[in-house]
Parts: structure tokens; sequence; C-alpha cells
């Protein structure tokens, strides 16, 4: 057999390059920072390589490090999983999936239907949390994420780079409609805006879609109906509650049931795509694979023809 690099040595660098610290990597651990540092310098000597610049209380990779943690990870990857089918007894496979809040109920769950019609015995374990997540530690076969940069040492697909555009529910644009001839001209408060939280700056807001239509106007939030979720807007404006900038494959299933209608065929396209993330080792499998090719099949139809004549 192959001399092996010590093992300890090697989970301890894993997780000390994902947290980005030792002091995290020892709570995770559950040893101390000086254990922690002590074992990444048995592996620097191992490899007769420097795999962390120390600055501080801050580590960063360097070029070495950077060329082996993929490796790293996907193996303790791989050792985690012999470890829990064993365990379990070959007990049938489950998925596990996680996905951000505003995509779990009208994005991913249609399309884990479309699954289980494929893999009817299949068991299914669906998360909904925030970025980042640990999927190697937490078994993850499937991250779904905002952005194509989360997840540098993981597999990547990208699945749709969505869009906004204005909807509304029928009854709503009826009522209000009455005396006005364009977006432009509706009251502040019949606006529903999203705040999508402290940690993006790239979703649009109304004002990016009246400027693509060619207009000046900014409805106030604090004038209109906000709320924090994207999946959250498409519910309100649903339920008759404002006009929202709803993204295009999450109101898919309203706008051709004709629960909503699209107000304007203008769009406007979101920052980031969104992107599957995966453990190498797990891509091939035929649940993952199958899962991700339903969800990069997702290039919504247009509903121009549903969308009533009004000008910006």
């Amino acid at each position: 057999m192959e001399k092996l690099p010590p093992l300890n040595a090697v989970r301890a660098f894993e997780v000390a390059a994902r947290a980005g610290s030792f002091t995290l990597a020892a709570t995770e651990l559950g040893v101390s920072s000086a254990a922690v540092s002590q074992q990444i310098r048995n592996l620097e000597n191992w490899f007769g390589k420097q795999l962390f610049v120390r600055t501080g209380n801050r580590i960063a990779l360097t070029d070495a490090g950077h060329a082996i943690y993929p490796q790293t990870a996907r193996a303790l990857g791989d050792i985690a999983a012999i470890g829990r089918r064993m365990l379990e007894g070959g007990l049938r496979t489950r998925l596990v999936v996680s996905v951000p809040f505003s995509l779990a109920e009208l994005w991913l769950a249609p399309r884990l239907a479309l699954l289980l019609d494929a893999f009817p015995q299949m068991a299914i374990d669906v998360r909904v949390e925030d970025d980042p997540v640990d999927v190697v530690r937490q078994n993850i076969d499937l991250r779904v994420s905002y952005g194509d940069y989360h997840y540098p040492a993981l597999r990547m697909v990208r699945l749709v780079h969505d869009d906004v555009l204005p909807v509304a529910a029928p009854d709503f644009w009826q009522r209000h409609n009455s005396g006005a001839s364009s977006l432009a001209e509706l009251h502040e408060s019949l606006f529903i805006h999203t705040n999508w939280g402290p940690n993006y700056a790239s979703h649009p807001s109304w004002a990016d879609w009246f400027a693509a239509s060619g207009g000046s106007r900014a409805p106030d939030p604090s004038l209109g109906r906000r709320v924090g979720l994207s999946s959250l807007a498409i519910a309100s404006a649903r339920l008759g509650l404002g006009i929202a900038l709803g993204q295009r494959v999450m109101a898919r299933a309203d706008l051709e049931a004709g629960r909503l209608i699209a107000l304007s065929s203008v769009s406007v396209r979101l920052g980031q795509p969104y992107c599957a993330f995966m453990v190498p080792a797990k891509a091939e499998r035929a649940d993952v694979a199958g899962l991700v090719d339903l969800l990069s099949k997702m290039a919504p139809s247009t509903w121009g023809s549903r969308a009533p004549q009004n000008r910006v």
C-alpha cells in the first residue's frame, strides 16, 4: 500500500480550510486551537509544503493548500459515505437536497414530484437553509444556491438565470387599474417590495424595472408592502395584496393557471444564476443526476398572451 499522510492531520486541514479559522475548526473537532495548529504543522512537514498563510488570527490557503483541498474534501466525503452505508445496513437511498428558503415551495417541490415518478421508492430529505452550508459534513447530496461562488471545491452546474416581471391577481388588477393607464401612475401603496436581506445586492428593484421599461419612477418601499422572501412576494400578489416583481420560474404555475397575470412583457434579469453544487463522487448517482436534469430543464415559457396591453 502506498504511504498515506496522517489522517487526523488531513481531517484537521479539511475542517480548517473549510471554516477559514483554526478556532472554528477546533470547535468542530472538539479539540484545542493549539491541537489543530499542531496537526496542520504535521501535515505541512509530511508534504514539505506550507498549506496556510497565517496573519495574526487569520489564515488563508496557499497555492499548495488550494491544490490539495478539493481532493481532500472529496476523499473524506467518500469515507463518510462508506461509513453511513455500512451503519445503515444497506437501507434504501435517501436523497438529501438543500435549498434557500425562497425556492423550497414554489420551485423545488413540483420538480421533486416529477423525480418521484421516476424513483417512486426514493426517500427524500429537503433542508431549507441559507448559505453557507457544510455540504460534506451534513451529507448533502445536492445544494442549490443563488450565485456560482459559494462552494469552489464542489462540482457546479448552472441551472437557470431567472428574471423578474410585474405580476398581480386578475381581480386586483381589475379593481385598481380603472382610470390608470400605466404602472407608472399607480399609487405607491400598491407595489410589493422584496427585501432580499443584507447579504444580497444584485436583486432588481422596482426602480430597476422602471428604468428597464424606459421610465424613471422609483416607488418608495416604505409606502408599499414589504416582504422578506421572493416566494412570499408571489403569494402576496396571488392573494390580491398588490403588484409584485415576481421571479418567473417561481410564478410559472400561477401564471399558467391564471391565478396571476403578467402586467408587462418587460423583465429584469437577476444578478446571479441559480446553481447546483455536489460532491463530485455523488454527481453521477442516478437520483442526483436526475434531479439536476429536471432543475436545469426549467426555462420558462413566455406568458405574453396573458399580459394586458399596458404601457409603463
